[in-house]
């Protein structure tokens, strides 16, 4: 931010009112389901005008200031090239990739169910994309498998979950954005936390499936099986092969690989004949309508977030947090707690957006590494795709399938537990999440 702006720096408590009756009026209107944007943008002005620290020109030059940003490309990239897959039917060839790698064993649907939703996130970085793909192509064929509907929904919520957890992710492109941190360093950071809770969620589901008995596969492993889809679907494990692989060896920046694998992805479609170009407007439109979903959330997020920092409200956080306790397990476990229940009520890119610049002065405050806490904060918020009340991924296979929510909530609860035990793992033992950087 221009130093222009910094007029003077001004506490929080010396506004008193001033602060609090935009953030009560912005929380009612979070519940009153008023778009995000327009609460951040509403409450933005609301500061600026109630305290006067900075002025309200701020607005209209942060608008612009944040999203011109190269990573922000990345983002409707990656959602286009999900959208491309499911289109040309490659993302139906890596399900059968998955289910020839575990479909032969015990819960080998279910587990492969997750293995899928873990390679279209690999690819998308978009969970609610993956609860509607991979449910529309796995919930009937669980069902037909003996898994109770509800339970198909409630596997396929929380293998979608994945989708912000295994990078590519767009959260972690955002979260990068917001606190200056390279998204190629939080994805790498963010494989083996990612990768545990995908085994997390198949590790449930097999014990789920011996108490309750839905599924036992009787037919065997067979290696010319696997081969021979493995050689059927190279094209479709071309995408995240070039994703994953140009990212992590550096040949790539996530926006440079999101647009190869959207041309690879075309031309492969292209050339089999699955899509045409008359194809093409619609899923541009279809990346379109997601992307302006978010960027208009980030963009009116910037001049809170700016106010905030000239009210010093992160500072005062920290203070009145430490007031309660100076325990670093508290303080975790606190920081947890408050990314669980908003994670529960509100979606990713606005949790992040207004709560990562508060929290992370917290996490310093007790020698947390940013990276660290990144890793942390995504994880925890992704819990809350399956968490009632306002779980996406729980209303977006409702929907798909028609399914009461509450009956896919209910079979979602041991999911839930089982993230949160990633969670706590993955904040209490740093070295899971900073252990790949010595290889950066």
């Amino acid at each position: 931010m221009n130093n222009y702006y910094l007029l003077e720096q001004a506490s929080a408590a010396s506004y008193g009112m001033a602060v609090y009756i935009p953030v009560i009026a912005m929380i009612v209107m979070i519940f009153m389901a008023v778009p995000i944007w327009v609460v951040l943008g509403l409450g933005s002005i609301a500061m600026l005008l109630a305290t006067d620290v900075l002025p309200l020109s701020l607005v209209g030059e942060s608008l612009f200031d944040g999203i011109d940003a190269f990573a922000l490309i990345a983002i409707p990239l990656f959602i286009l090239t999900g959208d491309v897959l499911v289109r040309t039917g490659l993302s139906n060839k890596l399900l059968d990739v998955a289910e020839a790698t575990t479909g032969s064993a015990r819960s080998g649907l279910g587990t492969s169910t997750v293995l899928g939703c873990g390679f279209f996130a690999c690819i998308s970085g978009s969970d609610a994309a993956g609860a509607a793909a991979v449910g529309r192509m796995t919930i009937d064929r669980l069902v037909d498998r003996g898994y109770p509907k509800a339970y198909a929904c409630a596997l396929v919520a929380s293998g979608a979950c994945t989708g912000i957890l295994i990078p590519p992710s767009i959260a972690y492109i955002i979260i990068g954005l917001i606190l200056g941190i390279s998204a190629s360093t939080l994805f790498l950071a963010a494989a083996i936390p990612g990768l545990l809770i995908m085994f997390s969620i198949m590790a449930t589901n097999v014990v789920l499936n011996a108490i309750n008995g839905y599924e036992d596969s009787k037919t065997g492993f067979s290696m010319k099986h696997w081969l021979s889809t493995i050689y059927r679907s190279r094209d479709a494990l071309l995408i995240p092969f070039i994703i994953l692989g140009g990212i992590y060896s550096g040949i790539f920046t996530p926006t440079e690989a999101a647009a190869v694998a959207v041309l690879v992805g075309l031309t492969i479609g292209l050339y089999q004949k699955s899509i045409t170009w008359r194809d093409f407007p619609k899923m541009l439109y279809s990346s379109a309508k997601i992307n302006g979903i978010i960027l208009p959330i980030i963009a009116m997020s910037l001049p809170l977030a700016q106010t905030l920092a000239v009210l010093e409200i992160p500072q005062s956080f920290v203070v009145q947090m430490t007031d309660i306790t100076e325990d670093p397990v508290y303080l975790t476990l606190i920081m947890i707690g408050i990314l669980i229940l908003a994670g529960c009520v509100m979606e990713t890119t606005p949790n992040i957006v207004v709560l990562s610049p508060i929290l992370l002065p917290l996490a310093q405050s007790i020698g947390m590494d940013e990276i660290h806490f990144c890793i942390m904060m995504v994880t925890a918020l992704g819990v809350g795709f399956i968490t009632p009340p306002l779980g996406l991924n729980l209303f977006v296979v409702s929907g798909v399938t028609q399914t009461p929510v509450l009956q896919v909530a209910r079979y979602a609860a041991p999911y839930v537990f089982s993230m949160l035990l990633v969670v706590l793992l993955l904040a209490f033992v740093p070295e899971i999440s900073l252990w790949a950087l010595q290889f950066n």
